[in-house]
Formats: C-alpha cells, structure tokens, sequence
C-alpha cells in the first residue's frame, strides 16, 4: 500500500471515532436521553462544563491521534508487508516534543481550571446569607437576614413507602426518596452564600444542577455561593455516607422569581407567628395526637418504624418500651438532648415546642402504650429555657 493510501486509511479511522464519540455526546441530547454531563443552572455550573468539555476534546484528540498512528502502523507496517523495523536506539528532538507538548497541554488545561476553581471559593459580594447544617437525616435551613429558619426532611409518602413490609410501590411514588416536607427557597438571580455545617457526623450537601457540592462537617463551617439563573425546582442528596439511612436525606431547592420570593417570605413569617401561639395556648389530647402522628411520620418513623417497633438493637422499639411508657422527664431528656453513643439525637434545636409537645405525648400514648400523658408546649419551652 503506497503513501496515499495509507493517509487515505488514517483519515477514516479519524472520522470513525469523530462519529462515535459524536454518537456518545450529541445524539443522546436530540432524543432526550442525554448521557454527558449536565450544564446546570448556574455560573458556576456552566463554567464547569465548559471547563470539562475542553479537557474531554483535548482527551479526545490525543486518543484520535494516538490510536490512528496505532492502527496505521498495525495495518499498513507489518511485518508480513515486508516492512523492516527501524534501527535507531532513541532521538532527541522526538524525545524534547514528547515531554514539552504534554507541559504545554497540562499549562492550557491548568489555566480555566484554576480560574474556575478561584472563582467557586470566592462567596464575597453575597445578596444573602443561609447557614445549612446537616443532621442524621435531615437538613436545617437558617435565612440569616430573613430570621427565618425551619427543618426540612423526606417527605412523608416516600418515608412511608421505603419501611420494611409498607406495601407501597415505590414507583408510584413522585419523586421517591427525592422529595422533602420543606424544601429551600432561594431567589432567583440573586447571589447566595451558604454557611455548611454538621450537628452530628460527616454530610454533604450536593444539588447537581448547582455545579457543586460543600462537606458538612461538625464544628467546622464550609463556604460556598451560588446565582440561580433559572426558576425551578433542583433536587440533590447528601453525597456523604452519613450512616443507616443515608440514603433517605434529600435536597430541594425551589427558586422563584424575586416578587414570589418575598411573598413567600412574608409567608414563612406569618407561619412563625403562628407557629409562636401554638407554643403558648394550650392543647387538647386529640389535638396533640394527631399532630404528633404528623411529626411522628416525618421526623421519628425514619428510626422507629411507622408501627413504633423500630429495628433492634440499632433503633429501640417504641412500642411498650421502658421510655415511652416510664418516667415522662425521662422521656423528655432523651428527646430533647439525645443519647450519647447512638443515633438518638438531640431535638430541641430542631423542633418546636408544640412538635416536641406533640410527638411525645403521641408516643407515650399510640403504639398500645396508653398512657394517658399529655405534654403542653409550655412544658417543653421551660425545660429547654432550663
């Protein structure tokens, strides 16, 4: 085979895996079923995309070239061609171009990735402020300048439908294991820095569209930002293997347009209010057990089970157990500040006093214990005054 032939040849095996990888990245996204990496809904996200997609064509190129050189020589130099290896031992100027060309891709490579990577560290100039701390399995939510602050947790119907023996379908569930009571509302086009923290073990807070993820780690305070461009809703997950049920600590960011996000302000104020009276009036026993099942299903069936027999030994039963059914300040120490050396923890900078009030007293009273106690908010409220 002569000279033209055999560029002839390389040309072909150069469109053949232009083709492919053409095949890999860009036809999926013609039918919906896009397989690279998503560019997200972010400066930041967009950034690294771009960032990615120059590192993956220059990955591309050498791979190109790499392997048309191969299977040329593999075709076209055989030795059942005739063809006669070469006999010199090394060359200089091929052994200079093959350690400077590699140092002027990683120096072009390097650049947009540390410009990236000083952009993503730098929170300053933020519009707003929220403080994420992470709990065994659940996230809390803080506006700093808002004074607005709430506990958001898996949604009630996909906790129902992953306990063992639900009988629930998951796929008939909306976004199973996806989904929370409470999601965080952020402003859309308005920079917003987040403080990440950790009551308990190690978490991460993860939105992929956001184009980043910030550990969560017990006293330590991670920094990061973000600018939504898009109203939506943005689901995500701790990306920290957190313990048991660590698969069951989702994220949702809600973003709206500015005059949506202040009307939802001006809601979550209002529901604080009334969330205050709730503390102080006092409640009926129908009252509190059937809003205790509410928190109970959201905050204590993750551990417990829904029928109160938990998973021994990990997660005591509740059901007939020494606590639910004993000393009610017992009881209440133990929800209110934890138990050191198990996954029991501490509540009273979760909840209010009226879901504490409520979740007790359901507790001390479903799952055939009938005691008959009933705990005020009131009650909760001195005993974390104390």
């Amino acid at each position: 085979m002569n000279k033209e032939n055999s560029f002839i040849v390389a040309i072909a095996v150069l469109a053949a895996m232009c083709a492919a990888f053409w095949l890999l990245l860009a036809a999926p996204a013609l039918t919906g079923n896009e397989i690279n990496m998503p560019v997200g809904v972010t400066p930041q996200s967009v950034t690294h995309y771009e960032l990615h997609m120059i590192i993956l064509w220059i990955c591309v190129v050498i791979g190109i070239l790499v392997f048309t050189a191969m299977f040329t020589s593999i075709i076209l130099h055989r030795k059942s061609k005739g063809q006669e290896p070469a006999t010199f031992s090394h060359s200089t100027k091929a052994e200079i171009a093959w350690t400077v060309i590699p140092v002027l891709i990683l120096v072009a490579m390097a650049v947009p990735a540390t410009k990236a990577l000083v952009v993503m560290e730098d929170p300053s100039g933020a519009d707003m402020t929220v403080k994420i701390t992470g709990y065994q399995w659940k996230w809390k939510y803080e506006y700093i300048d808002e004074d607005i602050e709430f506990v958001s947790s898996l949604k009630a119907e996909s906790n129902a439908a992953r306990q063992l023996n639900s009988g629930i379908d998951p796929t008939t569930v909306d976004n199973y294991l996806l989904d929370v009571d409470k999601p965080l509302v952020l402003p859309v086009g308005k920079k917003v820095k987040f403080l990440i923290t950790a009551d308990d073990v190690l978490h991460a807070w993860w939105v992929p569209d956001f184009g980043w993820k910030r550990d969560a780690i017990p006293g330590y305070i991670n920094e990061s930002w973000t600018i939504i461009e898009q109203p939506g809703t943005y689901r995500g997950q701790c990306a920290e293997l957190c313990g048991k049920d660590h698969g069951f600590m989702p994220v949702v960011v809600v973003a709206l347009p500015e005059d949506e996000y202040r009307q939802w302000v001006s809601e979550q104020r209002g529901e604080a209010i009334v969330a205050a009276a709730a503390s102080e009036r006092e409640w009926t026993l129908p009252e509190l057990m059937e809003k205790g099942e509410q928190v109970y299903a959201s905050q204590c069936a993750t551990c417990h089970q829904a029928d109160g027999r938990g998973l021994p030994p990990a997660f005591p039963a509740l059901a007939g157990s020494a606590i639910a059914t004993g000393s009610l300040k017992e009881h209440l120490e133990v929800v209110l500040k934890g138990r050191a050396g198990t996954a029991m923890q501490a509540f009273e900078d979760t909840l209010t006093p009226s879901d504490i009030a409520a979740a007790v007293t359901y507790t001390r009273n479903a799952f055939g214990n009938e005691t008959g106690d009933l705990v005020q908010p009131a009650t909760i409220a001195d005993a974390t005054k104390g």
